[in-house]
């Protein structure tokens, strides 16, 4: 029995809550040695039957193999899909699915998000043939004037990076499924312990597991998470199509999963092992970032010498209303936009003794960085903003950190 069935017999049948999947989704134990930590199976290739069939439906490590399959359960059953694949970084999974399109299919994006998925677009997939329009998906009018004909994918982040907008999921969810397109939300800094888009009517999750899933910066991959998994209980193929001749999600999902089995852009069994370790304390990590983050950013709101901060659980944020619905907590991450332009905010960030001056965000650290100098002549975010990944040190030590570093 898996410890996934245990946890469901002993919530009486209730699903079980989100602190119990993240440490028994996925998990079962060892039938060899009855270890309660899976082992880690570097194995790349698997032992056939005498008739040629594989008895454990293990191949080849690039197709499957069981550390990524506990990963890919335990994510599903977090987020409330029906299936996962896992990639070798966050960009492998955005653009697998962008990749499920055809050459000539549009994909509406959200006006601020990340610049590595900004990269895949314009610099990837554009020339390959797929068409990108991007609106502010803040102001829903101002995303129904931006669609166009042939859009059959809407991608969000919400909160989006590094701006920290929020759009309403469920709404945007409406607007995508009235046109015939389907919804992806771009998880990474919220996890499911944050905000569950699928139960908000969108599609697709992806998720940087690199970041608060892995949660110690110390391991790379990526996931996408579906409602729908196009294949039956039997194993067979669920039809593509709809009545009005548009693609199911499912049937998307399936072209996910062939380009993570053809083209191997898989996180190894020692990636999958640690990623899925750092999910066990997710939850309860979640909620930490969360409220040293709040109390960072009320900070930083009263300080004289900050200009602006984005941080969704300030009452003083455009979308604080839209988070106060569809999220549970408001995150670790925000932006503080310093006076005196990018020479003062590159020095706040040159007198910091506790944060770090590192790209990434999610780890149990407290990072910080100048934004537009990573993201290069794309960028279009102001140039007196720093990004903060808020860690879990305490409180007031990064108060004080900040404190001493403004001046």
């Amino acid at each position: 029995m898996s410890n996934s069935d245990t946890a469901g017999k002993q919530s009486g049948g209730k699903k079980p809550a989100l602190e119990t999947l993240a440490i028994h989704a996925g998990s079962e134990i060892d039938p060899t040695t009855g270890a309660v930590v899976p082992p880690i199976h570097l194995s790349t290739t698997f032992q056939r039957n005498v008739d040629g069939t594989f008895p454990q439906n293990y191949v080849y490590t690039r197709a499957d193999n069981p550390n990524r399959r506990a990963l890919e359960t335990c994510l599903a059953a977090l987020e409330g899909g029906a299936a996962c694949a896992a990639f070798s970084s966050g960009s492998a999974a955005a653009a697998a699915l962008f990749r499920s399109l055809s050459p000539g299919d549009t994909v509406l994006v959200c006006d601020d998000l990340y610049h590595g998925v900004h990269h895949i677009l314009v610099d990837i997939l554009e020339p390959w043939g797929l068409n990108v329009v991007f609106a502010d998906m803040t102001d829903l009018d101002a995303t129904r004037a931006a669609w166009v004909d042939g859009v059959r994918l809407v991608w969000l982040e919400t909160p989006t990076n590094p701006l920290v907008k929020v759009s309403d999921i469920a709404a945007i969810a409406e607007m995508a499924h009235a046109k015939g397109a389907k919804l992806a939300v771009d998880g990474t800094w919220t996890t499911p312990a944050v905000q569950r888009p699928l139960e908000l009517g969108a599609d697709f999750v992806m998720h940087a597991t690199t970041k608060y899933l892995g949660g110690h910066s110390d391991v790379l991959g990526g996931a996408l998470i579906a409602k729908e998994s196009g294949t039956k209980e039997d194993g067979t193929k669920e039809s593509g199509t709809k009545e009005d001749g548009t693609e199911e999600a499912g049937e998307m999902f399936a072209k996910v999963r062939y380009i993570q089995q053809i083209e191997g852009a898989v996180p190894s069994p020692f990636d999958c092992f640690l990623v899925l370790r750092g999910i066990r304390t997710l939850p309860y990590r979640m909620r930490a970032h969360s409220d040293n983050a709040l109390a960072l950013a009320q900070f930083l709101e009263a300080h004289p010498q900050v200009h602006r901060v984005h941080y969704p659980g300030l009452e003083s944020h455009a979308g604080h209303h839209i988070a106060q619905k569809q999220m549970a907590h408001f995150g670790g991450m925000l932006s503080v936009q310093i006076r005196g332009g990018a020479d003062a905010a590159i020095a706040v960030t040159n007198r910091v003794k506790l944060f770090s001056r590192a790209t990434s965000l999610g780890g149990v650290e407290s990072l910080i960085e100048h934004r537009r100098s990573i993201e290069g002549d794309i960028s279009t975010t102001p140039a007196d903003l720093l990004r903060i990944s808020v860690g879990l040190e305490h409180p007031d030590d990064l108060i004080a950190d900040l404190q001493q570093a403004l001046g």
